[in-house]
């Protein structure tokens, strides 16, 4: 009798959202832009920071901190910086990690991205995979921790009318932080897989004592 295996696949993600401006953008209805943790293993994650749209302004990533973490790691890696920009005449990029420092009235992060010069090498989306070289994390939840501010995640924004369009000038920039009422877990990811592979077991076990 043949055996058949299969993998149990999981996924581990939790989506949060940029939902507070520092007074320079307080002003322009949020949220500004949402940051996705994707756990691929206990020491990888992919980071995902999307720009949001809200009563007919884009908010756009962009400039000196243009993303910045606080990552819950003592010493950790980024490679693979990528991002784009789907409005017109802009260049996104390139982008460079910096060192730590503070993101305007949103404390200290000890990962910082930026992007080469201004507004027209703003992004509405940055990614890249994070490496934690000093240990494991157990979720993508514990990717993060809080700052002394309480936010875990920010941005520097730029905010302009929607559609995107680099002849125009930004309407305002500014900090957008995410804090503890941000965060959206994704909780029906890690479910769905499960499912699917508990109905593949009980597919095959059918299958195995007919």
């Amino acid at each position: 009798m043949a055996i058949v295996g299969f993998g149990l696949q999981q996924a581990d993600a939790f989506t949060s959202q940029l939902n507070v401006g520092n007074p320079a953008i307080s002003g322009f209805a949020g949220p500004y832009g949402t940051v996705t943790i994707n756990l691929v293993n206990s020491t990888t994650a992919t980071v995902t920071f999307t720009s949001n749209t809200v009563a007919g302004n884009i908010y756009l990533f962009g400039d000196g901190g243009s993303v910045a973490l606080n990552v819950n790691a003592a010493t950790f890696s980024v490679s693979g910086i990528t991002g784009s920009n789907a409005g017109v005449g802009f260049t996104p990029g390139p982008w460079s990690q910096v060192a730590a420092g503070n993101e305007d009235g949103l404390g200290s992060f000890n990962l910082r991205i930026s992007s080469f010069d201004g507004f027209t090498h703003s992004s509405d989306t940055i990614s890249f995979t994070l490496t934690n070289t000093s240990g494991t994390w157990a979720s993508a939840n514990d990717v993060l921790a809080f700052n002394a501010n309480g936010f875990d995640a920010a941005a520097h924004i730029f905010v302009t009318t929607s559609p995107a369009n680099a002849s125009n000038s930004a309407l305002a920039t500014g900090f957008a932080g995410e804090g503890a009422q941000g965060h959206v877990p994704d909780g029906g990811t890690t479910v769905m897989l499960l499912g699917a592979a508990l109905g593949a077991l009980g597919m095959a076990r059918r299958f195995l004592m007919s």
